[in-house]
Formats: structure tokens, C-alpha cells, sequence
């Protein structure tokens, strides 16, 4: 027990992450999970591996392939991925216990990217809000499908939906995502407002919650009010590019409210949940790639998402302005943001483009290189995409998801576990730990730039 209490908090989440998705993979791989016979290895490996990273990418139709047992384990790992396997861990914990001891609530502050001492009330509201939330997104798809099924299929699908879409993991049981609900308001704006409510964080709804209990009395804190003014920039900026790009493509012949909520729409889903209203192997190369920047962004610390996230993105500017300026600080919103939190933003953005890259490269090698390349120049994109939406734990594709090879389904299952839970995390966990001393190595300057 006292080698267990030895490892990091990067290592015990890393390794809960690693159980749950080898359980996944061992109940997915059951022939009672299938309707039409076993899933091979490999597909249940990732099919559990997106869904406990809740991505959404899928290999197999998980209507037509995957049995009601093998949909509700899916929906499980789901639930359990999104709410943070730390959190199910440390509640278990202290059923038993009666309390939690300063080990367990730094993993539950690694796993949230929470930095507060009320712990306790962190996981209260956790729950708080994913059975609120989730169930008043259920109660209104489930008024809006049971015009169209009956009780039992709409009370499934409506449950269904509104856990996928609050755990931003674009799974479905329909073949063709949300298409076939492109022009109904209802369920547009439910998974819209389930979707935001996942990618903010828990951290945040907290914030907001006691804000609002307090009648504005509280100060909102530089944290929230990044990730809202960064989230809210870049889903209208992302609603009006994809309206202009897709406009006369798959847009036309949509009226006008229903081509501003479908670029609402997939502005919203692009960034965390992989929910499509429009068929994405038909998008322009120009709308991939804005997508594929906003997938790299994500959503918001300590929420259901995943990418480089909104307060990294804000830092990121914020750090480009201070330099623009020639200030020596680096400041946004009139505070000043510590040096130890720009250079994580640094450190966290340049390692997600290049893993972004790297793996983008290796899947290239693996899904085309037997093909001419004068014939494969056109394919990057969607690969780069691919890559984006795994690392994001987005769950969109180009339609190349269920043609990839055994090894580039692999190779996705790696992406998708690096982006959910951080490159900075892996990096924690694989780095040898250092005693800290009060000398540094002589300083000399370079040219940059």
C-alpha cells in the first residue's frame, strides 16, 4: 500500500484511466455487446478508449452494430470519463472512509485543474450539476422524440443524447449523428446549451452559481471570466466563418434560420462534442482547417472537453499583446498573470502541436503510404483532422474513421488518450522527479526570431 501512496497524482490518474478503458474493451469485446456478432480486438479497445475519453470517434455504427448492453456500457464509460474517474474514485473513497486525506484531494485538484481548498464542495457541485443539467436536457428531448417514438425508445435516446452531449462525447445511436434533426430548434439549441454547460468546466458553474447566490456581491474571478469571453468569441466567430464558407455549399437550400443554427450548431460542437447536423466529408478544405484550429483550442479547464484549452488560448494572446507593447509583464482583463502560469500556457500549446504534428505524420504513413502521392495531396487534411478531433476529444471525422488500418486505429487510440488527459499530465508522469535547489546554470543570449 505504501508503494501505491509513492506514486504521483499523474500516475494514479494516467492508471485509472488505462483500467477503465481495458474494462471497456473487455465488456465491449463480449459477443452480447454486438448485434452482429464479436467486435474484434482492436475495435473494442477503440471504441472503450473513445467513449472513457469521451471523443466520439467510432469504428463501428453504434446504432446498428452495438447491442442495448453494449450501447449502456458505452453510455457508462461515457458518464465515468466525463465526470473524472477521480472523482468516482475519491466519492468511493470516502463512502468508506468517512473522509478524504490530503493525497486524494491533490488528485481530484490534478484531474480538475482546481487549485481551491473547499474540495468537498467541488465534488457536491460536480454531482449537482450533472444531474440537473443532464436531467433537464433528457426531460426536454424526451418531450421532443416521443412525438416520434415510442416511450421506451424516447426515454432511451433522450437519455442517451443529453449524458453524450453534457460529456461533449459526439456518440449516437442515429448512423448519421444529428443530421436528420438539421431544421428542429428544439433539439438543436437542448444539445447546443448541454454541450456549453460540459465545456466550461465545473469549476466554473461553481463560480457562477455562487455569484449568482451572493446577488452579484462576489468578484468573478479572472478565470471565469477568461474562459466565458474566450468561449463566447470563439463560438460566434466560429458560427459566422461557417456560415460564410458553407453558405453556398452544404448549407444551400437551408433558409436562413435554420443556416444560422447549424452554423451555431457546429460552431459549438467543432470545439468539444462531435455532434453533426451537416455531412463533414462534403465540407469546403477552407472549413476543415478553421475547424481543426478551434478543435485544437477545446473547451474549458476541469470541464467534459478537451484541446489546449480557452484560459491557455487567452494566456496565449494576452502573452503576444504584453510582447507587442514591450511590457515585461504579462497582463489581461487588469490583472496580471503569474510568469509560472504563462509558461505552463507556453509549455502546454507547443507540446499539443507538436504531438498534433507528429502524429498526424505517423497516420499518414500508416493510411497512405502504399497509395501514389500525386494522388494522396488532397487526403492530409482529413487526416490532420482526424488527429485534431482525437487530440480535442472532439469525435468528428471526414469520413475516414472506419477505413482506418489496424495501426492507425491504434495510433487514434493514443491521440485520444494524450488529449484527455494532457500532454503536461504524460509529461509529469514519465519525468523523473528533481530536488529543487537554489542554483541555476549561468545565463547567455540568443537570437530569436
Amino acid at each position: 500500500m505504501s508503494k501505491i501512496y509513492k506514486l504521483r497524482p499523474s500516475h494514479i490518474i494516467i492508471i485509472s484511466f488505462a483500467v477503465f478503458i481495458l474494462i471497456g474493451t473487455i465488456l465491449l469485446y463480449l459477443p452480447i455487446s454486438s448485434k452482429n456478432g464479436q467486435l474484434s480486438l482492436i475495435d473494442s479497445l477503440f471504441m472503450a478508449t473513445s467513449a472513457v475519453c469521451v471523443t466520439g470517434l467510432a469504428v463501428v455504427d453504434v446504432g446498428n452494430n452495438l447491442s442495448y448492453f453494449g450501447q449502456i456500457v458505452l453510455l457508462m464509460l461515457i458518464q465515468i470519463g466525463g465526470l473524472g474517474i477521480m472523482t468516482f474514485s475519491t466519492i468511493f473513497i470516502y463512502i468508506l472512509k468517512g473522509e478524504i486525506s490530503v493525497y486524494e484531494k491533490l488528485m481530484i485538484q490534478e484531474s480538475f485543474a482546481h487549485t481551491g481548498r473547499d474540495i468537498y464542495s467541488l465534488l457536491k457541485h460536480i454531482f449537482f450539476f450533472t444531474i440537473v443539467i443532464e436531467g433537464i436536457g433528457a426531460a426536454i428531448l424526451l418531450i421532443r422524440f416521443s412525438f416520434e417514438y415510442n416511450l421506451f425508445d424516447a426515454m432511451y435516446l433522450s437519455i442517451f443524447h443529453s449524458v453524450a452531449a453534457f460529456c461533449n462525447a459526439g456518440f449516437s445511436p442515429f448512423h448519421d449523428s444529428l443530421i436528420r434533426y438539421q431544421k428542429d430548434t428544439v433539439i438543436n439549441l437542448t444539445i447546443i446549451l448541454l454541450i456549453i454547460s460540459g465545456g466550461l468546466g465545473f469549476f466554473l458553474l461553481h463560480e457562477i452559481k455562487t455569484i449568482l447566490y451572493s446577488k452579484f456581491k462576489r468578484q468573478v474571478s479572472l478565470h471565469t471570466k477568461m474562459a466565458l469571453i474566450v468561449t463566447a468569441i470563439l463560438l460566434f466567430g466560429g458560427a459566422v466563418i461557417f456560415f460564410v464558407l458553407e453558405k453556398n455549399n452544404t448549407l444551400k437550400g437551408m433558409g436562413l434560420h435554420d443556416q444560422i443554427i447549424c452554423s451555431v450548431f457546429q460552431s459549438v460542437a467543432t470545439r468539444t462534442a462531435g455532434f453533426n447536423t451537416v455531412n463533414f466529408a462534403m465540407l469546403t478544405n477552407a472549413t476543415l482547417f478553421i475547424m481543426i484550429m478551434l478543435m485544437f483550442i477545446g473547451a474549458s479547464p476541469g470541464s467534459t472537453g478537451g484541446g489546449i484549452k480557452t484560459t491557455t488560448f487567452g494566456v496565449l494572446f494576452a502573452i503576444i499583446k504584453s510582447r507587442f507593447y514591450a511590457r515585461e509583464d504579462v497582463s489581461i482583463f487588469k490583472r496580471t498573470i503569474p510568469l509560472e502560469a504563462a509558461s505552463r500556457s507556453i509549455a502546454i500549446a507547443s507540446a499539443s502541436f507538436i504531438i498534433v504534428t507528429l502524429f498526424t505524420i505517423l497516420l499518414t504513413i500508416t493510411e497512405l503510404f502504399n497509395i501514389p502521392h500525386q494522388e494522396t495531396r488532397m487526403s492530409f487534411i482529413e487526416i490532420m483532422f482526424e488527429v485534431a478531433s482525437a487530440f480535442g476529444t472532439v469525435g468528428l471525422s471526414a469520413g475516414i474513421t472506419e477505413r482506418l488500418t489496424e495501426l492507425g486505429k491504434i495510433i487514434i487510440c493514443m491521440v485520444m488518450f494524450i488529449g484527455r488527459l494532457g500532454p503536461l499530465t504524460i509529461a509529469l508522469a514519465v519525468s523523473r522527479e528533481e530536488a529543487k535547489g537554489k542554483f541555476r546554470y549561468s545565463e547567455e543570449n540568443l537570437m530569436v526570431g
